[in-house]
């Protein structure tokens, strides 16, 4: 996959971004709002392998980039029945808060419902306001909150917001 829209690409994760995506991963404050405030604890050679294994029908790890900079990262699973789950982080700090998740989710699922999934599926940790105002100004709908469904890696519990968009809910940010 790959998608242009003005400065910013969405692309295919390879090999060569490993190194990049682990340096991401390990860092606590990068990935504290997905429950890992100490990073993942993971390598370059590991992330390379897992990406390896990508392909269109079953998922795949992407990177954003803006203006040929990599900034973050995002990704799809096929779950089967013309559903997808989805994923983005923008990962650099000067890069966040400037309206950029709006526009890329727009081109990720534009891109998704055009290579025909029918629903996209994602959740947000339920602290994460600024993730669920975008969310909702593209059309999800919010299915459920999960009180206290995990306990991140220092032991406190966390709480998530299930969200589901359909192609007929979509307003699209990258037109």
């Amino acid at each position: 996959m790959r998608i242009d829209y003005k400065e910013l690409t969405i692309r295919d994760a390879g090999a060569g971004d490993a190194a990049q995506l682990a340096a991401w991963w390990n860092d606590g404050e990068v990935m504290a709002h997905a429950g890992f405030p100490l990073g993942l604890g993971t390598t370059a050679e590991r992330i390379a392998e897992d990406i390896s294994d990508d392909t269109d029908e079953t998922r795949r790890r992407l990177i954003i980039e803006c203006a040929g900079s990599a900034v973050g990262e995002a990704s799809y699973r096929n779950l089967g029945g013309g559903t997808a789950e989805i994923g983005i982080k923008l990962c650099e700090k000067e890069y966040r808060e400037r309206g950029l998740g709006r526009v890329l989710l727009s081109m990720l699922i534009k891109e998704l419902f055009g290579r025909g999934y029918g629903k996209i599926i994602l959740d947000t940790n339920k602290n994460n306001t600024r993730a669920q105002h975008v969310y909702e100004l593209l059309g999800f709908r919010k299915l459920r909150v999960n009180e206290n469904a995990w306990k991140d890696q220092v032991g406190i519990w966390q709480s998530s917001v299930d969200y589901e968009l359909t192609p007929e809910s979509f307003r699209d940010f990258s037109v």
